[in-house]
């Protein structure tokens, strides 16, 4: 065999080299994390290695390609319009913004970009976490026009996490009320836990409620908080050191329920 040649991509963050006929077709590819090599066809093995000698960092495994597990086969499957792991930080946010951008001139901001920004800080952190193990959904959506702001799965765990811009102001948390600088508090903690609530049935699986704080000048808890955790944004990598609760199948199988559109239809 010869005319082969090696394309490089990149997918969730690594990645792969793909070694291709010259009418571009796939017989193999290199799979730098789990150092192997996978073949479409073993008559092709010795050409392949060859092609590929100059890109292999030390020892690799060859053989065929391994068989896909229940989550990556669901993941095949779902239809592109019924997955949410596309979704930006603020996804629902943005369109809106989009379809109505409102005044050009206001004596005061626009919320939802304040919100926005606030997605978009949290949002960003979470999706550092993918290669400690984790996977971040944004915007999840829940019937009733609510939604999920971000969703972490990882070996610690999952937890439906709510946005709170608060730049430069004090946040006071009276479980369940919350205060930003000098504004009325209001029960924002029933609905952290709410949206973790839904997530639990939805997932089957327990889902822990966290308010995220993005950009706070203090933050002041008055009393003991009930099944909630309160962060400022900038601790949310923080949750890559939680660990030994979920495997990492069962990281890959929970992510794959949770980024179809359609498990969140009846919650």
């Amino acid at each position: 065999m010869s005319g082969l040649r090696v394309i490089p991509t990149w997918q969730h963050g690594q990645e792969r080299l793909y070694v291709c006929l010259t009418d571009g077709r796939n017989v193999a590819w290199y799979d730098r994390e789990a150092a192997r090599v996978n073949l479409l066809s073993e008559a092709s093995r010795e050409d392949v290695l060859e092609v590929l000698g100059p890109f292999l960092t030390g020892p690799v495994a060859v053989g065929p390609p391994p068989v896909p597990t229940p989550a990556e086969l669901a993941r095949l499957t779902l239809h592109p319009d019924d997955d949410l792991a596309p979704n930006r930080p603020g996804e629902a946010l943005q369109i809106a913004l989009d379809r109505d951008p409102g005044p050009p001139h206001r004596l005061r901001p626009d919320p939802r970009r304040r919100a926005l920004l606030a997605e978009q800080a949290v949002g960003e952190a979470l999706d550092r976490l993918d290669g400690a193990g984790w996977h971040a959904l944004h915007s999840v959506p829940l019937p009733g026009g609510d939604r999920v702001h971000h969703l972490a799965i990882g070996p610690g765990g999952l937890f439906a996490i709510h946005t709170l811009y608060a730049r430069k102001q004090r946040v006071t948390v009276a479980d369940p009320m919350v205060a930003l600088g000098r504004h009325d508090p209001r029960p924002l903690l029933r609905r952290v836990r709410a949206d973790a609530d839904r997530a639990s049935y939805a997932l089957t699986a327990e889902v822990h409620p966290v308010l995220a704080v993005v950009g706070p000048s203090d933050v002041r808890i008055t009393a003991p908080l009930r099944e909630v955790r309160v962060i400022a944004d900038t601790e949310a990598e923080s949750l890559a050191r939680l660990g030994g609760v979920l495997k990492p199948a069962d990281v890959e199988a929970l992510h794959a329920m949770a980024r179809d559109r359609n498990t969140w239809t009846r919650v």
